[in-house]
């Protein structure tokens, strides 16, 4: 991996380059002035698809005092977002040193063009892939405005997790390109739970039911669709459970704190760019603490 840090004099740009290498900041082998940051990726996923590939290029972040950090890929990471559902997460950057303090936002580098399969979504009904679309992706990336801190002598680490089902869209002007408008939500690995739920069989299994679970932040939430103005914070596919039978489903990376539980027969009607009429089976409030995971069950 390449590290970058602009300045405006000039710009370094070989192998991983220490702070003191690009002007201006300062680091230590105790690491009495810096700390480090951990990235990973996760995934709500969307209905209708096999696979959801995306060509990730590098990572930027802008400290509040101080030039703009870039660490860019030795080699483009082509990750399947549809493998990284419930708890599971893939890393972009691993304990990185970087200066200690407030960094203002983050931005995520990734190519996706109307012509081409750097980043594709291969269609579960027939296996087709197309091109997926990230309008603006290489060029100003995918930027979370958030700010967050890296402790001194510590370590920092979130999870991006890119809500595929608000995000993914096929407008007739796209041609065979499918576009990503990531929904991006940043979470801190040390604030969070887990979810899991289940949901009736028998329900679930009915031949017109396309399951999905949808989280909502605040207790007591009147559901509604991804299109609507009040829009799922997050959401799970619902699936069986080879094992126990059970029709089950995981969220992970939630914030503490308290949310409304839902679960629908009729995701695949969901189109996140329009209001739909969705029926929601029913409603469970939930609290979720840091390093726990609680459990809703649907009668």
């Amino acid at each position: 991996m390449k590290f970058l840090r602009f300045t405006p004099l000039a710009l370094c740009a070989t192998g991983l380059v220490a702070l003191t290498g690009c002007g201006g900041g300062s680091s230590s082998s105790d690491g009495a002035s810096t700390g480090t940051l951990g990235v990973s990726v996760t995934d709500a996923p969307v209905d209708s698809a096999s696979r959801v590939m995306v060509q990730f290029d590098g990572i930027e972040i802008q400290p509040a005092a101080g030039e703009r950090i870039t660490f860019t890929f030795d080699s483009p990471r082509q990750i399947d977002l549809l493998s990284l559902q419930g708890n599971n997460s893939e890393p972009l950057l691993d304990g990185e040193q970087v200066p200690a303090g407030e960094y203002e936002w983050m931005r995520v580098m990734v190519t996706g063009n109307r012509t081409s399969l750097e980043s594709f979504i291969e269609l579960e009904t027939d296996g087709t892939q197309h091109p997926l679309w990230v309008p603006s992706g290489a060029q100003t990336g995918l930027k979370l405005v958030q700010g967050f801190t890296v402790p001194v002598g510590g370590s920092a680490d979130f999870t991006i997790d890119f809500d595929l089902r608000k995000s993914i869209t096929k407008p007739g002007q796209s041609g065979d390109a499918y576009i990503l408008k990531p929904a991006l939500r940043l979470v801190n690995n040390v604030e969070v739970g887990t979810l899991t739920g289940t949901v009736p069989t028998e329900a679930a299994n009915a031949e017109a039911c396309s399951p999905s679970a949808y989280v909502y932040a605040g207790l007591d939430v009147t559901a509604d669709d991804e299109g609507s103005a009040t829009s799922p914070l997050t959401s799970a596919l619902i699936s069986m459970d080879e094992a126990t039978g059970n029709y089950t489903f995981t969220v992970g990376f939630l914030s503490a704190g308290d949310y409304t539980v839902t679960w629908t027969c009729q995701a695949d009607l969901d189109d996140p760019a329009t209001d739909d009429d969705i029926l929601f089976e029913a409603s469970q409030n939930v609290t979720i603490v840091v390093d726990q995971t609680a459990e809703v069950i649907f009668d």
